[in-house]
């Protein structure tokens, strides 16, 4: 009789005492239980339903998506920790379809010989095709394995609908100031898998600046602790002191999270246009930094710009096109950096200008309507007579010339005669 052995461990990583030595410290200070994942408790707290599922060892699949450096591998890590289920690692950057159905083959014998369950992991699942995300379906529709993804991208673009719909999405948010500032103390104090020998002493405002460093990535805020603390020299006291100048000489320069083609870009452009639309010239100025510091084009805010103008401003400012319409060439004209400060002019500008969308508004009801009735005829006084047929069937006939009667203006139709009454332009009274 064949002996069934399990061909992958039970965990993926080593218990937290046996982490290498030699290993980031991020990588050493992952937390093995839930006391000091910080940052998180809407979804981790003592009370929380996901936390209740995991230590109950009930988990059905799930997908977690956030940015980097919130927990999301940190998180596979407790559930590695704290369930009797087989928990199996599948990396989209170096695993396969090949794999998977070794994988799968493997959970299938562990469900018929114990009825041990097997929970998968897959990190960076987005980077999985849609025909490749297939593969995992039916195995998760018959219970074959759990799946537990982990994605930094929004799973409504990048995770095919019928996976999705059997996944409980858990929303990780960037790590908050407090959470960060606890993440650091621990490594600071943690003497065995951090850096509490090492006599480290921060000024308040050198601490403030790194945790702002972090930018709610708590894997990002660690590696630049370790090489700061690495780079600065030990006193006569063997305390190594740290104050902004050198935290600022060490680090440089801190990159902004911003994915010019990934959700994060679509997210600042919309809180750029809407504080524009409020009427907010600070908020668009934040934001408009924002995008600025992270590297967008200079040319597609310049865009955004001119089609904000007619948009939003309209008829209440003509005048708002041309500026952004001016501001759009200065850009192309000048070019970076000093047409940041053209843009700053157009931002301003045309946040304080008064908002009227009725060109916009009247032009989507118009559109409607053109594709509600079809090919309506045009009115025949509206009509050229080009052609002596054309003038013998009656083109142009009754048609009144404004600039001899005025009042052909208002009594004359335009529309033709099932739309006769429309109103689509009704610009709002300005204050």
């Amino acid at each position: 009789m064949t002996t069934y052995r399990d061909p992958v461990p039970d965990l993926f990583d080593p218990p937290e005492n046996q982490k290498a030595d030699d290993a980031p410290l991020a990588e050493r200070l992952r937390p093995c239980e839930f006391a000091k994942f910080f940052g998180q408790d809407d979804i981790t707290g003592p009370d929380r339903p996901l936390r209740r599922a995991i230590e109950a060892d009930r988990l059905s699949s799930v997908i977690f998506w956030g940015p980097p450096g919130t927990g999301k591998t940190t998180l596979a890590h407790l559930i590695a920790r704290h369930t009797a289920s087989q928990f199996v690692p599948f990396s989209a950057v170096s695993s396969g379809i090949p794999e998977l159905r070794t994988i799968i083959k493997a959970a299938e014998q562990r469900r018929a010989l114990n009825g041990r369950r097997t929970i998968l992991f897959v990190d960076e699942i987005h980077r999985f095709n849609k025909g490749q995300q297939d593969a995992f379906l039916p195995h998760v529709e018959r219970g074959t394995v759990i799946l537990v993804g982990a994605t930094t991208e929004n799973p409504s673009f990048e995770v095919i609908s019928p996976l999705l719909s059997r996944s409980l999405v858990v929303v990780l948010k960037p790590l908050s100031e407090d959470a960060l500032g606890l993440v650091l103390d621990r490594a600071l104090m943690d003497a065995e898998r951090g850096l509490g020998t090492w006599k480290v002493e921060f000024e308040p405002e050198a601490r403030q600046r790194l945790i702002s460093f972090g930018n709610g990535d708590a894997r990002a805020l660690l590696t630049a602790l370790e090489f700061v603390v690495m780079q600065t020299q030990a006193g006569p006291d063997g305390v190594r002191r740290i104050d902004r100048p050198m935290l600022e000489a060490a680090l440089g320069k801190q990159a902004l999270r911003y994915d010019a083609s990934g959700e994060e870009h679509y997210n600042i452009i919309s809180a750029y246009i809407k504080s524009l639309r409020d009427s907010d010239p600070n908020g668009a100025l934040y934001w408009l930094a924002r995008m600025l510091e992270a590297g967008e084009d200079p040319k597609f805010i310049a865009r955004r710009m001119v089609i904000f103008a007619s948009e939003d401003i309209g008829n209440a400012d003509p005048l708002s096109l041309v500026v952004a319409m001016s501001v759009a060439q200065a850009v192309q004209f000048v070019g970076l950096p000093e047409a940041q400060i053209n843009l700053a002019h157009g931002t301003t500008y045309l946040a304080s200008r008064p908002k009227d969308n009725a060109s916009y508004v009247g032009l989507l009801e118009a559109r409607e309507d053109a594709k509600t009735h079809g090919n309506l005829g045009v009115p025949i006084h509206l009509r050229n007579a080009v052609t002596a047929l054309m003038k013998g069937l009656g083109y142009g006939q009754g048609y009144r010339y404004v600039h001899d009667d005025p009042q052909a203006r208002i009594e004359q139709a335009h529309l033709p005669e099932p739309l006769k009454g429309r109103q689509y332009y009704r610009p709002k009274p300005q204050r």
